[in-house]
């Protein structure tokens, strides 16, 4: 089990995140999910997911499926009202630390933009943000970009195939060590 990748979807379509125009938080994140997925399961790496397509679980359940994971990402969208904040951002515990720097680096390499905190890490308490129920069962919270950013959303479409192939390459990694 220990070499079980784990990946989620933040949010759900009872509570979409956060929105731009038609682009939903919920909708990027379960995309995410499924790309990542295929790239690691076309690889042979076993892993775990909160739901396919549109569909996830809730946090409460989501959770539960960190334990005996290799590590366990669960994928969001950055937003605040100042349409010109950027970058790649991963919340996480210190034992966390060096896998996010590599997540968020393998993000911001394919869409250019720039890394957020420590090399992209910030601990769970960064922030506004005091504690929260992902990492504080062990997994990953990857904000992938700010979707209130105009053109980060639209890099997101433009290549988001190649932004899961880049993640799923990290995990691969840790999948395999």
């Amino acid at each position: 089990m220990k070499n079980v990748i784990t990946i989620t979807a933040g949010h759900s379509n009872t509570d979409p995140g956060a929105c731009n125009g038609l682009s939903r938080e919920a909708d990027i994140a379960a995309d995410m999910r499924n790309m990542v997925a295929h790239y690691l399961k076309t690889a042979g790496v076993e892993v775990r997911t909160d739901g396919e397509g549109k569909r996830n679980l809730s946090l409460s359940q989501a959770v539960t499926l960190i334990k005996n994971s290799a590590v366990a990402v669960e994928f969001h969208c950055n937003s605040v009202s100042d349409k010109r904040a950027t970058g790649v951002e991963a919340l996480a515990s210190s034992n966390h630390k060096t896998i996010s720097q590599k997540l968020c680096k393998a993000v911001a390499d394919e869409m250019a933009i720039p890394l957020r905190g420590d090399k992209g890490w910030k601990p769970e308490n960064a922030g506004f943000h005091h504690r929260l129920a992902y990492v504080s069962n062990g997994g990953i919270i990857l904000e992938l970009f700010f979707i209130s950013n105009d053109d980060e959303l639209a890099i997101w479409y433009a290549k988001k195939w190649l932004i899961a192939r880049a993640v799923a390459q990290v995990l691969i990694g840790v999948a395999n060590d």
